[in-house]
C-alpha cells in the first residue's frame, strides 16, 4: 500500500509482467481513429480597403467611431449591414456604411460548408496627422463663398 496515494500496486513478478504484456497489446493494437473532426471557422477579411475620409473632416481635424453589424453571407460579401454605434456625424457614418459594402470575406463555415453569420465591426476614422494640401482648395472656396 502506498502511503500517499492509497493505491495497491503488485509488485510480485507476475504483476509486473502483466502490465508489461498490456503495454505491449496497446503498443502493437492502437485504438482506431474515427475521422477528423470538421472544424468550425469564423469569416476572414479578403480586401477591406479603408473607408473614404471625408475630406472636410480631415481638414477640420475631425474623427470618430462607428460599430456596424455585419451580416456575411455564404458568397463571402456583407449581405446587410446595420449602425449600432454611431460616431454623431453623418459623414462619418455614411463612409463607414460605403466601405463595408465593398469588402470581401471568405465565409464562416460549420461542418466544412460556408454559412451566414454576423460580425460586429468597429471603425475609427483619425484625423491625419498632416493636413491634407487639397484642403486648402476648400479653405479658398469658403472665403469665396462667405
Amino acid at each position: 500500500m502506498n502511503a500517499t496515494s492509497g493505491t495497491h500496486f503488485n509488485t510480485g513478478r507476475a504483476g509486473v509482467g502483466a502490465l508489461v504484456l498490456i503495454g505491449l497489446l496497446v503498443a502493437c493494437h492502437p485504438q482506431q481513429e474515427g475521422p477528423a473532426p470538421i472544424r468550425h471557422t469564423e469569416p476572414t477579411v479578403l480586401d477591406a480597403p479603408a473607408p473614404n475620409y471625408p475630406l472636410a473632416l480631415a481638414c477640420e481635424g475631425t474623427g470618430g467611431y462607428v460599430e456596424l453589424m455585419l451580416t456575411i453571407g455564404v458568397d463571402g460579401r456583407a449581405s446587410a449591414f446595420r449602425l449600432t454605434r454611431s460616431s454623431k456625424l453623418d459623414a462619418l457614418d455614411q463612409a463607414a456604411q460605403e466601405a463595408v459594402r465593398g469588402w470581401k470575406f471568405k465565409p464562416a463555415t460549420r461542418g466544412g460548408k460556408p454559412v451566414s453569420t454576423q460580425i460586429k465591426v468597429p471603425i475609427t476614422f483619425t484625423p491625419p496627422a498632416v493636413r491634407p494640401t487639397s484642403c486648402f482648395a476648400l479653405d479658398e472656396a469658403a472665403k469665396a463663398d462667405g
